[in-house]
């Protein structure tokens, strides 16, 4: 037998799966990761943690299935974006812990940078808006903070990486320093149209250009991991981030095509084909994967927390013991009663990109309990979807015919039916949840010739449940606008 392994980094948890030519799931492996938080706002990861999680899903995983390192075909890496690291190519040994995409601890560098007029000069070159979420004000931290490190950096002592490039160094051998277009794109010093390192914003963030991975194609034989790691060499043919990697696993490959994942924030990505869209209404553009060197876009509204508010409401307020028990309590409620939950724990993304906003439960009353606590905790990955959805439309989206969901919230049945209700779109759960690792697979296997190319991809594509709106339309608003008010009276501004 031969097998595509997939090695999903995400931010609360690493995976690896195991799949066949068909897309279906033959074996996997997960382990939790730890968060750190060290000060309001701050959030990191520990890289050794992250190194040694994914190599030990691999084995696991590998081991689990039955079969051995000459099995598979290739891997795909596919990863938690803008998290940053940088470490030392000599030892390998990380100078600091990495810090988290959510992480705000550059808020002040950026309003400053904003106030200097920079946001329209980073838009028009990488696509995205001047947030501390993307890698560019982190990275920029780590040289400041962290003695000798710009000096070091401009002699070519240190490398950095998102979390992709640090697991291919490490899985390499450290053989490999290089990241795929997708993952460039989101640092926040990448220029999506001409495809390179944008020389002025890495002046602009005085950031060493010797310090920057190779940029490659999504998929493309990077190199292959040391022997010893998994028994023999593997290829390693694919990379992109979780979210790209997710529209590859949703088979989403023509332009208009539109998916949502739902995990610890929610991400909503259109393909805009070879055409860059420019958003008026705060959504970014993004690289969905570039193939054979061509580019294709993306146009992205992302979701600070969505199953984050789940793992909040079980963890943090302990209202419950598990997130399986969110769907039952939920049905047994019926409704919220006029109660929202704004999970702004790291303030608010798309389409507000307002850091300072903190997270409110409104509209409580005495009658108030947990079932409409947890509602209002499901309700708040809808509202949040049909802000993303409102945006993409006002940006001249066409009508959706469907939104293709995925992640690990919508195995609830009752979500499903909210996020249609609440959106007023259909919405098509896929038989294979796991799309991220999918797609990190479909790239891996695309650059051995397991498969011809996405045509063939596109007919591996099935639908689990379908999904349509059953609310009433004056309901659907009456309740959006309860939630655009809730909005408002966080909002830092």
């Amino acid at each position: 037998m031969s097998a595509l392994l997939a090695l999903d980094q995400g931010t609360t948890s690493t995976r690896a799966i195991l799949f066949d030519r068909d897309g279906h799931k033959l074996a996997m492996a997960q382990r939790e990761l730890r968060q750190y938080f060290p000060q309001d706002g701050w959030v990191e990861h520990e890289p050794e943690e992250i190194w040694q999680a994914s190599l030990a899903v691999c084995r696991q995983v590998i081991e689990q299935a039955g079969l051995n390192a000459q099995d598979i075909l290739a891997m795909g890496i596919t990863n938690q974006r803008e998290t940053t690291l940088l470490w030392d190519k000599a030892s390998g040994r990380a100078l600091h812990r990495a810090i988290v995409w959510q992480d705000r601890r550059t808020a002040a560098r950026c309003a400053e940078l904003k106030a200097d007029g920079w946001e329209s000069v980073i838009q028009a070159r990488t696509g995205l808006l001047l947030d501390p979420y993307f890698s560019a004000t982190k990275l920029e931290w780590l040289l400041d903070h962290i003695p000798q490190a710009r000096e070091r950096a401009e002699r070519g002592e240190l490398a950095f990486g998102t979390v992709d490039s640090w697991l291919l160094w490490n899985l390499s051998g450290a053989q490999v320093h290089a990241t795929d277009a997708s993952n460039a794109s989101r640092t926040m010093l990448f220029d999506i149209e001409r495809q390179v390192w944008d020389e002025e914003l890495l002046a602009l963030f005085r950031i060493p250009a010797a310090l920057l991975p190779q940029v490659c194609d999504s998929s493309h034989l990077y190199g292959r991991t040391h022997a010893d790691h998994l028994g023999a060499p593997i290829p390693i043919a694919g990379i992109a981030g979780d979210q790209q990697a997710a529209l590859l696993g949703q088979a989403c490959f023509a332009p208009g095509m539109v998916k949502s994942t739902y995990g610890t924030g929610c991400f909503m990505m259109m393909n805009t084909g070879s055409q860059r869209l420019h958003s008026h209404n705060r959504l970014l553009s993004t690289v969905a994967y570039r193939l054979q060197g061509r580019c294709t876009y993306a146009l992205e509204g992302s979701i600070f927390v969505a199953g984050a508010a789940v793992q909040w409401l079980r963890d943090g307020l302990q209202l419950i013991a598990h997130a399986s028990e969110t769907e039952r309590i939920a049905t047994e409620a019926g409704e919220a009663k006029g109660v929202y939950l704004v999970p702004a724990f790291t303030g608010l993304g798309a389409p507000y990109w307002d850091p300072h906003a903190r997270g409110a439960i409104l509209g409580l009353t005495r009658d108030t309990g947990i079932g409409e606590i947890v509602t209002a905790g499901l309700q708040s990955v809808g509202f949040q979807t049909r802000d993303l959805v409102e945006a993409m439309r006002r940006d001249g989206a066409a009508d959706f015919t469907a939104l293709r969901v995925d992640g690990g919230m919508v195995v609830n049945n009752w979500l499903l039916q909210s996020l249609a209700d609440l959106t007023g779109v259909p919405v098509d759960r896929p038989q294979v949840t796991e799309t991220t690792a999918l797609g990190a697979a479909y790239l891996a296997g695309l650059a051995v010739d397991a498969w011809p190319g996405l045509a063939t991809l596109s007919q591996l594509w099935r639908c689990d449940r379908h999904v349509e709106p059953a609310m009433p339309a004056e309901q659907r608003e009456s309740l959006y606008a309860g939630w655009m008010e809730a909005v408002g009276r966080v909002a830092s501004r």
